[in-house]
């Protein structure tokens, strides 16, 4: 991801799709790093008809690590590469 700087407050909500534009979910939460402030994973509700196996879940929501955010416009874009496999 790009280096800038927005708001949490903006990040609420956010729709949340991979690259080739399938929805994934809903930005519920953000985790930060508590030594660092670096943000580390986005938390997201993921959409109805999602099949969450092969993501790591936490309760019913998808944590997608940071790294796998390509950008962030009206919508919050996601590398596909980078989402799997990480349960």
């Amino acid at each position: 991801m790009k280096e800038g700087k927005i708001s949490a407050q903006k990040l609420s909500y956010k729709e949340v799709m991979d690259a080739e534009g399938r929805d994934i979910g809903e930005l519920h939460n953000l985790i930060v790093d508590a030594t660092t402030g670096m943000l580390t994973e986005l938390v997201i509700k993921p959409a109805s008809e999602l099949d969450t196996s092969g993501f790591k879940m936490v309760n019913d929501d998808i944590l997608i690590p940071i790294e796998a955010v390509k950008s962030i416009k009206d919508v919050i874009i996601l590398d596909s590469g980078k989402l799997r496999g990480r349960a």
